[in-house]
């Protein structure tokens, strides 16, 4: 089995925040690491959700502005590929 890479961060928080942070991952039974890979991955999740109902918002209006039907955007989706 090969080694994982890794590579370093240093990270600035008040204390406050650094021991609520600490506190956190240790009641989650997680490293400090882990639960900031948690966060990392639930960021990235969020933004591509955000992007996914973007895209469909500018779907929607260009399919207003255009007044075609369901029918006729699935026979263009299927055209297309």
């Amino acid at each position: 089995m090969g080694s994982r890479r890794r590579s370093i961060m240093s990270l600035s928080l008040s204390p406050d925040i650094a021991e609520e942070y600490k506190n956190i991952a240790r009641s989650e039974g997680k490293t400090v690491s882990g639960l900031f890979r948690d966060m990392f991955n639930f960021y990235k999740q969020e933004k591509l959700i955000k992007e996914f109902y973007g895209l469909q918002e500018y779907g929607a209006e260009k399919v207003k502005r255009l007044n075609i039907t369901e029918e006729e955007i699935e026979r263009l989706i299927f055209e297309g590929r």
